[in-house]
């Protein structure tokens, strides 16, 4: 039984910005569940029994190397793609790089990443999970466009 698919998923992602005020997205790959070709902010299914901060620091650690600071918790977003036929809750935290420089680790499931401001992701596909996170971010006054 897949995550997602057959039951409801639940997912843990991460809205990485750093200290010039751009955000760190990832490029949806074909080898991707759901939502192939859109950018996203990286985060991935909680392991039964994981505590959703575990699951968020693992998660980003193994797609990209990075070791992450939790700063606090962004959203909470119900997710369905029907045209996909997919079902996710998805809990997102606020956070910042505590060490080393991301990259990609799962080729099949991620083409690029980079480092953008709000206003050059507005311009790009996005998931709509990262559609949501924006928003929230304007919510609560994290987002501004430098």
């Amino acid at each position: 039984m897949q995550q997602g698919v057959d039951y409801i998923g639940v997912s843990a992602g991460a809205v990485i910005r750093n200290d010039d005020g751009k955000y760190f997205a990832a490029l949806r790959g074909r080898g991707a569940r759901n939502e192939a070709g859109k950018w996203e902010f990286p985060g991935g299914g909680v392991e039964f029994g994981e505590d959703l901060e575990q699951a968020v620091i693992r998660e980003i650690k193994e797609e990209h190397g990075i070791g992450l600071e939790i700063l606090e918790f962004l959203s909470f977003e119900n997710i369905l793609l029907s045209e996909e036929r997919h079902h996710w809750v998805a809990v997102t935290y606020l956070c910042r790089v505590k060490e080393g420089e991301p990259k990609i680790l799962e080729p099949h499931k991620c083409d690029q990443i980079g480092w953008f401001t709000l206003e050059e992701l507005s311009k790009m596909p996005l998931s709509l999970i990262t559609e949501r996170n924006i928003k929230a971010l304007k919510e609560k006054g994290y987002a501004t466009y430098t």
